[in-house]
């Protein structure tokens, strides 16, 4: 099956261009050629196009009918440290699974999740036993060799942040001292030891896919480290914080489906990631109960 060729629109050329820089202007140039390269190869045909930062998903039909993802980065790591961290939850149902890989050209092919909604969407009710297992299952797997160590995470985000922060509007609400303040707490409870695990890195709701009734809640997209458990807790327990709740709330919510929540560490690592859930709101203008909230954290 062939390939179509409109794989990337101006929109995503112009995001790849700001996380990477120009450089990467020759690798969208050549990525319909890649993509038909590896829709021959896979049997693939390519019907859709799913936004990203860091580089271009895929959603493809395979030649035996099934649905299949094709990820592709123009960062040869990135691909390769997502792609290890997917080998080693091989087997785990709350994780998409890989079906092959060419690193050298940044790709990877995964299983289709169906309906594969975000659990961040509108209406869509959080089923918090999924996540505690989702959780549980990364959590508990023996880190393989050779992975960043969550100090490196924590070091990429916050020099990601500092970028896009630096002269946007944002920063006259979240001043960059208020961002190097919360990295140095953050780089201080990631040395801090708290678990030896492998660390999504990147598990927002967003990045969590309803695989429907026989599946449940699936998790895609790790950017992984080895340490703290208790990172990959941030973005759920402030959910209830968006709809007027507190993050005791989110507590209740999650600690019964989740063996040994240690609500003082993870309330630590709210505090610490507090300014990175407010940066994009603000550039937006948006000054919601929820922003307020988190620029109080992290004052």
């Amino acid at each position: 099956m062939a390939a179509v060729l409109n794989v990337l629109d101006d929109q995503a050329r112009a995001r790849l261009i700001k996380r990477f820089g120009e450089d990467v202007a020759s690798w969208c140039d050549e990525l319909p050629a890649l993509v038909a390269q590896l829709a021959k190869q896979w049997g693939l045909t390519v019907v859709d196009a799913k936004p990203g930062n860091t580089g271009r998903t895929l959603i493809c039909a395979g030649d035996d009918g099934a649905k299949k993802v094709l990820k592709l980065t123009p960062d040869q790591a990135i691909a390769e440290s997502e792609a290890a961290a997917l080998r080693a939850w091989d087997g785990c149902s709350r994780v998409v699974q890989v079906l092959a890989t060419e690193l050298a050209d940044g790709a990877i092919l995964m299983e289709g999740i169906d309906p594969g909604t975000q659990l961040r969407e509108p209406g869509v009710d959080v089923p918090w036993a999924e996540v505690g297992d989702l959780l549980t299952q990364i959590h508990s797997v023996t880190p393989p060799s050779g992975f960043s160590t969550l100090e490196d995470r924590v070091t990429v985000m916050y020099t990601l942040a500092e970028r896009g922060l630096r002269g946007s509007v944002a920063e006259v609400s979240l001043p960059m001292e208020t961002l190097d303040r919360a990295r140095r707490r953050a780089l201080d409870l990631a040395a801090s030891g708290g678990g030896n695990s492998i660390v999504h890195g990147d598990l927002h709701p967003g990045n969590v896919l309803d695989g429907g009734p026989g599946r449940g809640a699936v998790a895609i997209d790790p950017r992984p480290s080895v340490g703290d458990p208790f990172f990959d807790l941030a973005d759920w327990v402030t959910l209830p914080m968006m709809n007027g709740g507190t993050l005791e709330d989110g507590f209740d919510a999650l600690a019964p489906h989740l063996p040994g929540f240690d609500a003082e560490r993870v309330r630590a690592w709210c505090v610490a990631l507090s300014p990175l859930f407010v940066m994009r709101p603000l550039e937006r203008g948006e000054r919601t109960p929820f922003v307020e909230a988190m620029l109080r954290m992290a004052a």
